[in-house]
């Protein structure tokens, strides 16, 4: 009696969890949600199977995903394979030409095949492309920067990057075809110029700036920290626009989530209706942000 009575209770508890998801799906049905990819969930079985799951179910109830994702350790072990060496700087990658041919490679061809084929193994139907089908992502060149030195004079060296690119501007024809479809598309961040040149472009900024052309519902940040933490080290769970700036200024806000909430604003100015930033870690974190109350993660309005 009293393992039927707890069986029960688990079902009653299933179903809480669905009346408190309803009125999510109701909301959010038709809308367009941009999703990062990267960190961890890429990594782990188990977080890449419940993320596929994650993004063929919002389909389901109709919601319109749209997967973007990175791939550096991955370009990083290709690289190392083929002899050549990975060279960071200020976090970004120095791509010579030989370099961007990888990046392409790996971003474009393995990375991005392995997460249709995981969709579509689930379940799902995906569709990969790259900057470069339909003109999707037109990129110019970063410009060189400057980089202090930690000589006791401080000289600063202007770096070159390479084929290291920005968004010029995204073309939403493809990505429109494919919202009145069931075909989820997933996106490699490689963009090319007007000159037919590729160019490496990071992750995060292609999806803001996607989301931003398709004024997307969301746009939601797939990281390995648990989201925007304030000066406590606790999470932020809501955090205001101002507030977020405030919080860069202050230095609580730092190192790589800096590039991260900037571009969760940037995506905002231009359209976006709120931006997530959550720990893909966690199973299923993609449903736990979106069709419950409470969150796992960060949202910023």
């Amino acid at each position: 009696m009293q393992e039927t009575k707890i069986s029960l209770e688990t079902h009653v508890s299933k179903a809480r969890v669905l009346i408190e998801a309803l009125p999510y799906m109701r909301r959010f049905d038709g809308k367009t949600f941009v999703i990062k990819y990267g960190g961890h969930a890429m990594v782990d079985e188990a977080l890449k199977k419940s993320f596929a799951q994650d993004v063929i179910l919002l389909r389901q109830v109709g919601i319109n995903p749209v997967v973007v994702h990175g791939g550096g350790p991955q370009i990083n072990q290709t690289m190392k394979q083929m002899g050549l060496q990975p060279q960071m700087i200020d976090g970004l990658r120095v791509t010579d030409k030989e370099t961007v041919n990888v990046v392409e490679m790996v971003l474009a061809g393995k990375v991005n095949k392995d997460i249709v084929n995981l969709i579509n193994l689930n379940g799902g139907r995906a569709a990969g492309l790259s900057g470069k089908d339909g003109h999707t992502i037109l990129a110019r060149k970063r410009p060189p920067r400057r980089k202090a030195q930690t000589s006791a004079e401080q000289i600063e060296e202007l770096v070159d990057l390479g084929w290291v690119g920005d968004v010029e501007r995204i073309d939403t024809t493809l990505l429109e075809m494919f919202k009145n479809s069931d075909i989820i598309p997933v996106v490699a961040p490689v963009g090319v110029d007007r000159k037919g040149e590729t160019y490496n472009i990071n992750a995060d900024a292609v999806a803001g700036k996607v989301a931003a052309a398709l004024t997307a519902e969301k746009l939601i940040l797939l990281t390995d920290v648990p989201g925007v933490l304030d000066h406590n080290k606790q999470l932020i769970s809501r955090l205001e626009a101002n507030e977020a700036t405030r919080l860069i200024k202050e230095g609580v806000i730092a190192g790589g989530m800096i590039p991260k909430v900037e571009t969760c604003l940037s995506a905002q100015r231009g359209g976006v209706q709120a931006a997530h930033i959550i720990d893909g870690r966690i199973e299923h974190a993609l449903l736990l942000e979106i069709f419950t109350d409470q969150g796992i993660g960060t949202i910023l309005r």
